[in-house]
């Protein structure tokens, strides 16, 4: 039986949604076999994010690196991280771990293909907005990635930290994304949105916003970390 490592606690009611997802995906396709095999390392959210902030991303990657080894240490076969930003050094983290790593934005490009879309919106916190490395992979597959004006990107920045991570669903911000995502719609033709940071699936519960389909990340990378622990 394959472990899977979860890099976890970027924030902990993800990681809490990545392992119930998990559980209930790997069931569903193989009740026979009972319970997966998961080793979660919830890791100090604060500290990679001041990485972030000053943009020592060598540091941001060694950390992940060396959190990744712990998990490794502790059997896992493969890993993966359970947050979109800390995929700004994803390919730096790749090259010096010992075990495989998932990436959710290849997971979330290729699902994005399947589905025939050409262009599509990108929600996130600001590191994952204002990245390269979405655009990049998704450039690869021939698509093309919209981001909010400035000012909306603040909103979505301010209230991913200030009201998601810490697991507050207020129905005002379901609305206010609701009102970007159609704007972006409506003036740039986007025909998907990509919730490009793993607690935004806890406001956005269903498959549609205002008639827009979305890519849940959070779904999609568990439905890799799934077919992995299968395969």
């Amino acid at each position: 039986m394959k472990t899977v490592g979860i890099i976890g606690g970027l924030g902990p009611e993800s990681t809490i949604e990545y392992y119930r997802l998990i559980l209930a995906g790997y069931s569903e396709q193989r009740p026979d076999l009972g319970n997966p095999s998961i080793v979660i390392n919830s890791i100090n959210m604060p500290k990679l994010l001041s990485f972030m902030e000053a943009l020592e991303l060598e540091k941001m990657a060694t950390y992940l690196t060396a959190e990744i080894q712990r998990l490794a240490d502790a059997g896992a076969s493969f890993g993966a991280i359970s947050a979109n930003t800390p995929h700004i050094v994803f390919d730096q983290v790749q090259q010096q771990s010992s075990i495989p790593l998932i990436s959710i934005v290849e997971a979330t490009s290729e699902a994005a293909k399947a589905l025939g879309v050409g262009r599509l919106a990108l929600f996130g916190a600001r590191f994952v907005m204002q990245g390269k490395f979405y655009p990049e992979a998704f450039a690869r597959n021939g698509m093309e990635l919209i981001v909010p004006e400035p000012g909306e990107q603040d909103y979505i920045h301010k209230i991913y930290f200030g009201e998601l991570v810490k697991g507050t669903v207020l129905p005002e911000t379901r609305e206010k994304l609701v009102e970007i995502s159609g704007r972006l719609r409506r003036e740039h033709g986007v025909q998907a949105l990509i919730l490009g940071g793993t607690e935004l699936s806890l406001i956005f519960p269903d498959h549609l916003a205002d008639g827009l389909p979305l890519l849940d990340t959070t779904r999609i990378h568990v439905n890799r970390i799934v077919a992995e622990l299968l395969s």
